[in-house]
């Protein structure tokens, strides 16, 4: 590794919790708003790893009924805000914005892990993720996957 630690790296050593770290070049955010100029930060991750896209899994934060939540899904497939909003017993999701993830995590977009937030949010892990005996999630920056 780099030396270069993050709030997810001290969770996941604070818990005694089993990983390995992953890095990689990750490419520059594309600019503009085009929702086709987006960045797939974790379809990057999975090339430059070589790792089976359906194993790397993406933290999105999102507001259910007003209170900030976090759901973890493959980076092939879209979060499904509606059984977020159902699983953390509310009515409503929607996507929060860039910003607000970024000041409850204190991570930027592209590189916000499930682990160690700024704020305590809930955390809602796509079932999908117990098909595998490990899966990847984000280290808390671009290019650093945690391998889990």
């Amino acid at each position: 590794m780099s030396g270069r630690g993050t709030p997810a790296l001290a969770a996941l050593a604070a818990a005694g919790t089993a990983h390995v770290v992953h890095e990689y070049e990750a490419p520059e955010p594309a600019g503009g708003r085009d929702r086709d100029a987006r960045p797939h930060y974790g379809l990057d991750a999975a090339a430059a790893l070589g790792v089976d896209p359906a194993r790397i899994f993406k933290t999105l934060v999102a507001s259910v009924d007003g209170r900030l939540v976090v759901g973890v899904v493959p980076v092939s497939g879209e979060l499904d805000l509606k059984a977020l909003a159902e699983a953390a017993g509310g009515r409503r999701a929607e996507l929060a914005e860039p910003e607000a993830a970024q000041r409850a995590t204190g991570s930027v977009v592209g590189g916000i892990s499930p682990l160690g937030h700024r704020r305590p949010m809930p955390v809602y892990v796509d079932a999908g993720a117990a098909a595998f005996a490990t899966v990847f999630v984000s280290g808390g920056r671009r290019g650093l996957q945690v391998e889990l």
